[in-house]
């Protein structure tokens, strides 16, 4: 079961560090901690270039505090990453990871586009959970620090079940309390896909051309990168085999079939348990 349940952006950790290298990131801006699984990485890379880590969580998991404690190098800005961007000059790369909801990352990726055309670096940055569920899906960890007219109606008990719009209640993968999903998915601003697509389209009007990789495993992996920056034809390189492969894509509906039918299965369970 624990292979269906897999879920960190560590299980990327070969790929992203191999890109990391490529592009000899050595200051690396991650947001969105959680339990710390990918943090480690991260850290050895930047203690390995002389560079830092600097970890954007406003309430990470005990595990990640444990860890910063052996970790002095590392520095936590405990703040919304709206909110700690105020307080980052520069970065080789980022890794976005936080609140998964249209808000939050398009305007992330507008922060860091911004402080990295200040700082003269090329784009670097690594985005989770561009797939389903979370993909044209807004996810809320503290709705109410979305603006009412960027979020949208949700629920923190009703389920999301792949190929619906709408959510199920009593089924599906759901947040049990912990966060909550817009009803509905699709259409404008719903969803960390939908705002990479804004983020790339804007870009575009202002004649940029940014690259982008899809990874289609483990709730899905994007990249996007300047092709102008030194680095960008082998990182491409490294990237374009896992870029929308179907067979990735094939293996990774498979495990959220079986993903969503031992929900089913423990809440059946609990049902039965329930009713006695």
């Amino acid at each position: 079961m624990a292979g269906l349940l897999i879920h960190s952006l560590a299980e990327f950790s070969d790929l992203v560090l191999e890109a990391l290298r490529l592009a000899d990131a050595r200051e690396i801006v991650e947001i969105g901690s959680e339990y710390g699984g990918m943090s480690p990485f991260l850290a050895a890379h930047c203690r390995g270039r002389g560079g830092r880590l600097t970890a954007i969580d406003p309430a990470p998991k005990h595990e990640f505090m444990e860890w910063l404690k052996i970790s002095p190098d590392v520095r936590h800005l405990a703040r919304t990453s709206l909110e700690a961007f105020a307080d980052v000059d520069e970065a080789d790369a980022w890794v976005v990871d936080g609140d998964h909801n249209w808000y939050t990352v398009y305007n992330e990726l507008g922060h860091i586009d911004a402080i990295s055309r200040r700082a003269g670096k090329p784009l670097l940055i690594f985005v989770h959970d561009i797939g389903w569920p979370c993909g044209q899906r807004d996810f809320y960890y503290a709705p109410e620090r979305i603006p009412p007219e960027y979020r949208h109606a949700y629920s923190f008990d009703a389920g999301a079940v792949p190929g619906q719009a709408a959510l199920v209640k009593g089924r599906g993968f759901r947040g049990m309390g912990q966060f909550a999903f817009a009803e509905v998915s699709g259409g404008a601003r719903n969803g960390v896909m939908t705002a990479i697509d804004d983020f790339l389209a804007e870009a575009l009007r202002g004649g940029r051309e940014l690259g982008f990789a899809e990874v289609p495993a483990v709730f899905g992996l994007g990249v996007i990168f300047d092709l102008d920056a030194s680095w960008s034809a082998p990182l491409a390189d490294l990237l374009l085999p896992y870029h929308q492969n179907k067979l990735i894509g094939a293996l990774e509906a498979n495990r959220l079939r079986n993903y969503l039918r031992v929900l089913d299965l423990q809440d059946e369970a609990a049902a039965r348990t329930g009713s006695l």
